[in-house]
């Protein structure tokens, strides 16, 4: 004998029924939480060295200090398999072509680490052939203050574009302009600090964070 086909009596759907949804917070959610969180361990710096700088980019990338923690190890020099160009000393006039075609032959999105005085001021270099700031040609994104800085510093503009990355996306270069132009500073004064030899301060490095220029 064949079951009866409904068990109860059939239900009318209405209004209340439906659940409605937008897709669009889940969507910015898992590129914030997901995309975001790939791309800023997935950095590929293409180091512009061109002075003593470059050997503290060596430095950075070697074993004592081992950039491959944070997932920017992949160095490349070439400009359409690099996306964070790390200018590492002085530009001369003659080079800033070069730089320039470099930059404009990578892939969006794109930052820039200005590394060291000569390349963010000039430095002592205060000629008539030497680029007096990358970033009258370049937007600079985050300055690395030193001469030269150490591994420690260049580390901690590393993760100031890792934290860019993950707090605003996958924004293109031509939206943010001249870059955002923020410089690694040491939060503890240097006039604070005890004296060198204490027991407190040795083996204690200085903290760094991102603050406006």
């Amino acid at each position: 004998m064949a079951e009866p086909k409904y068990t109860h009596a059939p239900h009318n759907m209405g209004g209340d029924d439906v659940l409605t949804t937008q897709l669009q917070p889940l969507v910015d959610f898992f590129r914030q939480h997901g995309v975001n969180w790939c791309r800023k361990h997935s950095l590929w710096p293409l180091p512009f060295a061109t002075a003593c700088c470059g050997i503290e980019v060596m430095a950075t990338g070697a074993s004592r200090y081992d950039l491959a923690r944070f997932g920017a190890e992949v160095m490349r020099f070439s400009p359409r398999q690099a996306d964070l160009p790390i200018c590492a000393g002085r530009v001369a006039i003659k080079m800033m072509p070069v730089l320039q075609r470099i930059y404009l032959q990578m892939c969006e999105p794109k930052w820039v680490i200005s590394m060291g005085a000569c390349a963010s001021t000039g430095g002592v270099f205060d000629t008539y052939a030497v680029v007096q700031g990358v970033d009258q040609f370049l937007p600079v994104d985050v300055y690395v203050p030193g001469c030269p800085p150490r591994p420690e510093t260049l580390i901690e503009g590393v993760m100031a574009i890792q934290r860019l990355v993950d707090r605003d996306g996958i924004r293109p270069s031509a939206e943010r302009g001249k870059g955002y132009g923020l410089v690694v500073e040491p939060t503890v004064p240097l006039g604070t600090l005890r004296e060198v030899g204490t027991p407190a301060d040795v083996g204690t490095p200085a903290e760094a964070e991102i603050a406006h220029s």
